[in-house]
C-alpha cells in the first residue's frame, strides 16, 4: 500500500494552487449566450464537489480544512453571487440541468437561493425537462442529484445504469478517450462521489476489481495524469481498493512544486488565464483522489490485524 503521506501531501498541496488561483474560477457574464454562458459554471460546480468530499471525509488537516472554506465561499459569494449567476444561467437556458448540477453541492454545504429552488421544483414537472437530451452517463448523475435533493429521480438511476459505457462491461482495450470518462464519473455518480462504494452492482465492482489496475499501468506509461487522477479516484470508490503504489508514485511525481497538476506528460506553457483553464481539472481531480485515498488509507489502518 502507499505512503499514506504521500497521498496526503499531493491534496494539500493542489488545494494549496487552487486557493492561491481562486480568481481563476471567473464567469464571462458578457459572453455571446450562443457561445455558452453556462460553460463556465463547470469548474466552480467541480470546486464544490471537492470540497464537499473533504468536509465530509473529515481527513483533511486544519489548513486544508480553512482553505477549502475560503475556496467555497469565494466560489458562492464572488463568483457565483451568492447564487443570483446561476439564477441567470437557468433563464438563459431553462431547461438546462447545469444550473442545478453546480447548485446541489453548495445546497448540501449551507447556501441556498431561494428563486433558483422554485426554477429547479417547476422544471422537475416538466416533460421536457426529463426529455433534455443528455448521455447515459449525464442522464445517471442527473438522477442522483434529483434524489439527493429530495425529488423523485426521472428516470430511477437503476434503469441508467445498464445504459451507461461501464453498464455495458465493455471490450477493457476500447476503454479509452472520453469512453474512459464515462467509465469514471458512472463510478462516482453511483457511489455519490465515493461516499457509497456498496452502490456499485457486484458484476460492476468485479470487472472493475479486474481492469482496473490494467488501466492505471496504461495511464501512468502514457502520462495522462488527468484521466489517472480520475482512475485513482474510482479506487477509492471500491469497495476493496488497492491504493496501487506504481501509479501513486507516478502521479506524485508529476505534480508541481507549486501544486498544479498537469494534465498530459508535462506543464503548458500560456498566459495566466488560459493555463488555469488547462491545469485547474487535473489539480481538482488531484485534490479529489487524495482526500479520498487518504481516508480509505487510514481505514484500512485502522481495521489492519493487530
Amino acid at each position: 500500500m502507499t505512503d499514506t503521506r504521500l497521498i496526503h501531501s499531493v491534496g494539500t498541496s493542489a488545494l494549496e494552487w487552487l486557493h492561491a488561483h481562486r480568481d481563476g474560477f471567473r464567469l464571462e457574464e458578457d459572453v455571446d449566450p450562443e457561445v455558452g454562458f453556462l460553460e463556465r459554471f463547470k469548474p466552480v460546480g467541480e470546486l464544490a464537489v471537492v470540497c464537499k468530499v473533504l468536509f465530509r471525509e473529515g481527513v483533511a488537516g486544519s489548513r486544508q480544512a480553512q482553505l477549502a472554506r475560503q475556496l467555497l465561499d469565494h466560489a458562492w459569494r464572488d463568483t457565483l453571487d451568492g447564487g443570483r449567476m446561476l439564477v441567470r444561467g437557468q433563464r438563459i437556458e431553462p431547461f438546462s440541468p447545469i444550473p442545478f448540477e453546480v447548485y446541489l453541492p453548495f445546497r448540501e454545504l449551507g447556501h441556498s437561493h431561494p428563486e433558483l429552488e422554485r426554477s429547479i421544483l417547476l422544471n422537475h414537472r416538466l416533460e421536457s425537462f426529463a426529455a433534455h437530451e443528455l448521455t447515459p452517463v449525464r442522464r445517471l448523475g442527473l438522477s442522483a442529484f434529483q434524489r439527493r435533493f429530495g425529488l423523485r429521480p426521472r428516470p430511477p438511476e437503476s434503469e441508467m445504469v445498464g445504459e451507461t459505457w461501464l453498464g455495458r462491461t465493455p471490450e477493457p482495450w476500447t476503454v479509452e478517450g472520453y469512453a474512459a470518462y464515462d467509465v469514471t464519473h458512472t463510478v462516482f455518480h453511483l457511489t455519490d462521489w465515493g461516499e457509497a462504494p456498496e452502490r456499485i452492482p457486484p458484476r460492476i465492482a468485479d470487472y472493475l476489481a479486474t481492469w482496473l489496475p490494467v488501466w492505471l499501468d496504461d495511464w501512468l506509461d502514457l502520462q495522462r495524469w488527468d484521466l489517472l487522477g480520475e482512475l485513482l479516484v474510482v479506487d477509492a470508490c471500491l469497495p476493496r481498493p488497492t491504493l496501487d503504489e506504481r501509479a501513486w508514485r507516478g502521479f506524485a511525481a508529476a505534480q508541481q512544486d507549486d501544486g498544479a497538476m498537469p494534465a498530459i506528460r508535462t506543464m503548458p506553457q500560456g498566459e495566466p488565464d488560459e493555463l488555469f483553464d488547462l491545469v485547474y481539472h487535473p489539480t481538482l481531480v488531484a485534490a479529489f483522489a487524495s482526500v479520498l485515498a487518504t481516508s480509505r488509507a487510514l481505514t484500512l489502518l485502522t481495521h489492519a490485524p493487530a
